[in-house]
């Protein structure tokens, strides 16, 4: 799998609490960086699936 540039990193944004994202385990997910709210959004064929029904909670 290919990894998400850092650019990529720095625009995206959590769609349910508006918090940075981050890499998660080897870039097959992105994680929500406040704590509160968790989410972890699967990455797939390298596109991020940004749709809080499609997030898990870890």
């Amino acid at each position: 799998m290919a990894t998400l540039e850092p650019w990529v990193l720095e625009l995206l944004a959590c769609p349910a609490c508006k918090s940075p994202l981050r890499a998660a385990g080897d870039a097959e997910e992105l994680g929500c960086t406040n704590d509160a709210c968790g989410l972890v959004y699967p990455v797939r064929d390298g596109v991020p699936v940004l749709l809080v029904d499609e997030a898990r909670r870890p």
